[in-house]
């Protein structure tokens, strides 16, 4: 009785609407099997955040996923259709069904019955989607960066193409930092239409390593990348901006990041999953630790090219520039000297700010480094779209990457990790911006009105503290 009286006191705590399933009439009663899933998991919400723990064998850590995220889930699921609607002029249902037919066969078998579990939870809790809607969902990147662009000239539109100058991150070790060992650091940039990535999600599988990492609901892999495995691996990346190529027969992102996180040991491990059957989609440089060892490494993936450096002692930064030449002279067009142009800018940033604090690179230094608003262009502080903490709404000149001036964009979250916290599945996660600037999305609009068609689905974020956050945690 104790034993059935916990379970239930879990599932009315994160029912979609607070209630008990037989209460809510979308809302179907769980099974005894599927109630003891859900009192497996932990859900709860900090500073911003919703941390949620899953585990165990693939359908039934997506039944606790779908279940207990239900409400964002099918929130964050409308806000891309109608994002995709407005910016291709296409149905919702032609995405789909051109995914399943291109995308779901090439989902290896445990991501596969992962999101089919998802999909059960979701239909328990009372949000009806079908399998093939949730992988175009998780290939939301592949599909809308990198194959909408090539196909759009077939069909005959003509829209900009979504902007990718996205996200700062750093990596070092060796001389670079006190102890000799890693320090990671990244902010994400995007659409703030899309500024959606506040789940924490600890992931604990039957088989494979456990991953802390950030993501959009809903997601079986991190998207933005942010993550910590018990590998002693940690990892994330910036896109490469100007990135043009894509193979329809390659495997999804989505699909190659899971199962390197999730399977791999070692640096080498890693990187030769998401090298394996690359499609092009997401064209990342990837910044990768290990702090068993205190290596690093960058691996870019371009489409026809991949560049790959390691090292025990010094930096990679990331700035959405191609350090490789070939992939960015063949498979970009970015100009690498032009510094008015944000990734430019930043790039150059980091390599100042490298120089100056050598040695002395540490979590703290490292929350401050992502908030920092100096612009290399016009040589003073100031939020815009050429700082590491991007506020493209700033921007009263439209530079390349952006399509229009104070559009709203930029840097919304910033994450650090060191080894010490690696070590014990932790890292520190700061949501909103990485400065801590509060965004108004009631005012922005009022002010803004060209972009009143983004009304309902443009969200405020208050400004939030760094908080930390670590694998296995429970409600306080």
């Amino acid at each position: 009785m104790k034993r059935l009286l916990s379970i239930l006191i879990v599932i009315c705590l994160y029912l979609p609407n607070g209630v008990l399933p037989d209460q809510q009439s979308s809302t179907a009663a769980l099974t005894k099997e599927q109630a003891f899933w859900v009192s497996q998991a932990e859900r709860h919400e900090r500073a911003g955040w919703v941390y949620l723990y899953i585990q165990g064998l693939p359908r039934e850590r997506g039944f606790q996923y779908g279940y207990l995220m239900a409400k964002e889930i099918a929130e964050s699921l409308r806000v891309r259709r109608v994002l995709w609607a407005y910016q291709t002029a296409t149905e919702w249902s032609w995405l789909v069904n051109k995914s399943a037919a291109m995308i779901t066969p090439k989902v290896d078998a445990e991501n596969l019955a992962e999101l089919e579990g998802i999909v059960e939870g979701l239909k328990m809790a009372g949000v009806m989607i079908s399998r093939d809607e949730m992988i175009a969902y998780n290939a939301f990147w592949d599909l809308f960066w990198y194959w909408w662009p090539i196909v759009k000239e077939t069909v005959g539109a003509s829209s900009p193409n979504p902007p990718k100058q996205s996200c700062s991150a750093f990596i070092a070790t060796g001389s670079m930092t006190p102890d000799g060992n890693v320090v990671l650091g990244h902010n994400t940039w995007l659409d703030y239409t899309m500024a959606d990535f506040n789940l924490i999600l600890d992931v604990q599988p039957a088989m494979g390593h456990r991953i802390l990492m950030q993501t959009l609901p809903g997601w079986v892999h991190s998207g933005t990348d942010f993550f910590i495995t018990d590998a002693g691996l940690v990892g994330t990346e910036t896109t490469i901006a100007d990135f043009k190529g894509f193979d329809e027969k390659g495997i999804p992102e989505f699909v190659r990041f899971r199962r390197a996180s999730q399977d791999a040991s070692s640096i080498d491990e890693w990187c030769a999953i998401m090298k394996r059957g690359n499609n092009g989609g997401i064209a990342n440089s990837w910044l990768l630790g290990d702090v068993k060892t205190g290596e690093i490494a960058r691996l870019e993936l371009g489409l026809k090219f991949v560049g790959f450096e390691r090292k025990k002692d010094g930096f990679f930064t990331g700035s959405n520039v191609a350090e490789d030449l070939k992939i960015l002279r063949f498979e970009t067009s970015s100009n690498e000297l032009e510094i008015k142009v944000s990734s430019v800018a930043r790039r150059e940033r980091w390599k100042q700010l490298m120089k100056e604090y050598k040695g002395r690179i540490t979590i703290d230094l490292a929350k401050s480094l992502l908030g920092d608003h100096y612009d290399m262009y016009l040589q003073r502080d100031i939020p815009d779209s050429r700082t590491l903490c991007g506020h493209a709404e700033n921007e009263l000149q439209a530079g390349p990457g952006w399509p229009t001036t104070q559009f709203p964009a930029g840097a919304f979250d910033a994450k650090v990790v060191d080894a010490t916290m690696a070590k014990r599945m932790s890292f520190a996660a700061r949501w909103g911006s990485a400065c801590g600037t509060e965004f108004d999305a009631t005012r922005f609009l009022e002010q803004h009105t060209q972009f009143d068609w983004m009304a309902g689905i443009l969200k405020s974020r208050p400004a939030q503290p760094w908080t930390e956050f670590r694998a296995g945690e429970k409600k306080d």
